[in-house]
């Protein structure tokens, strides 16, 4: 029977099981991942206000495998043989008639001193000790940023950053101690957050002067130290660094074989398959997709591209060819702990709303949702 190998099991990797077994592809769907749970990071902003704890976003998966019919393979993938016909694990090694590479990036850490900044999307682990830190510290300076990777400008996340920056002044004042902290915000783009449109650049520098959130912005980094961020354009004092570095692909890609962007991500095509190869097929952040230069690296997109290549997968195994390229989507809500801002973006409109206490619940309730399949 035809093999279907998965890499990954986060986001575009579950849509892409879902997909394919809703298009009615009875192929064995083989998923390798070293974690058989899905980390829900969007919703780990929370972790700091007691919110949410870690455990609550750690979601098990292997009753949806087994609902899906997935043979789960719990490893980390070292890299490709045979063209990407074999997938090479600690664990073994796995043949396949098509794979699909959802693996999501890693976290570029060359920026000298960047190990005494946490970084939050790496981990709930991150989130806790975050938290944890937060809660001792009885006043002081916490400086909070993000960079992109200078060889590919999209790969970033900088969304969650806001997230952080706000959700901290938000907290802060509920516990009666804004006072005794200054926060300052940290970018090497002049006007960060530009994939997200200009008006909702405006409307989050707007939101940093209200609470009184300095900015340090446009200059590059040079290093990060235990008490400071250096830049080219001065230093930040700070008690504790939250810093989200660029991403690249995972360091098993150099040795794959497949054509690779100048920032290390899996060339693909607007169908996300893997360019100049056979069968094989990208979805999420592992992947350098055309597209509009605002095209974002989350999770929203991974799904998008995920339902494209599950949509391409199920012709091909039919006879047909694949036609289905992906739709250039980014929306999130950036969360302030108590109310949000809704940012929208396609090729056709950019909306961004007024910050409304109805999003905060909003974006608990797609939480939710989304994660309904999953539970």
């Amino acid at each position: 029977m035809t093999n279907i190998t998965i890499i990954g099991s986060s986001f575009g990797a579950l849509t892409a099981v879902r997909e394919l077994r809703r298009r009615k592809v009875a192929a064995d769907i083989t998923l390798i991942s070293p974690r058989d749970e899905l980390h829900y990071l969007p919703a780990s902003i929370w972790i700091p206000a007691g919110l949410r704890d870690a455990k609550s976003l750690r979601i098990p998966l292997r009753k949806f495998f087994d609902r899906h019919d997935v043979r789960f393979v719990q490893s980390a993938v070292t890299g490709l043989a045979d063209g990407g016909r074999t997938v090479l694990s600690e664990a073994g090694a796995h043949a396949n008639d098509h794979l699909v590479v959802a693996s999501g990036g890693r976290f570029i850490r060359k920026l000298p001193g960047v190990e005494h900044a946490l970084v939050p999307c790496e981990g709930l682990a991150v989130a806790e000790e975050y938290a944890r830190r937060l809660t001792a510290m009885q006043g002081g300076t916490v400086a909070i940023g993000f960079a992109t990777n200078p060889n590919e400008q999209g790969a970033m996340r900088g969304g969650p950053m806001f997230e952080y920056l706000f959700i901290l002044d938000t907290l802060l004042r509920k516990q009666g101690r804004r006072d005794k902290f200054e926060i300052v915000f940290f970018s090497p783009a002049p006007r960060p957050g530009a994939r997200l449109g200009e008006k909702a650049v405006d409307g989050l520098l707007a939101e940093m002067a209200r609470r009184g959130i300095k900015t340090h912005l446009g200059h590059k980094m040079v290093r990060l130290e235990k008490d400071k961020v250096v830049t080219e354009g001065g230093e930040i004092s700070a008690d504790l660094i939250l810093f989200m570095p660029g991403l690249t692909g995972p360091a098993w890609l150099s040795e794959s074989g497949l054509a690779l962007s100048p920032g290390g991500m899996i060339r693909a095509d607007a169908q996300c398959r893997a360019e100049g190869a056979q069968n094989i097929w990208v979805v999420g952040d592992v992947g350098s997709f055309p597209g509009p230069d605002w095209m974002p690296k989350q999770a929203h997109q991974a799904d998008l591209q995920a339902r494209a290549a599950a949509a391409n997968i199920a012709s091909v195994l039919k006879g047909g060819a694949a036609t289905q390229a992906f739709k250039p989507e980014l929306i999130c809500i950036v969360d302030t702990l108590d109310s949000g801002m809704l940012v929208f973006r396609s090729p056709s409109m950019n909306v961004v709303t007024p910050r409304n206490v109805a999003l905060h619940w909003a974006k608990r309730a797609f939480e939710r949702h989304y994660l309904r399949a999953f539970r």
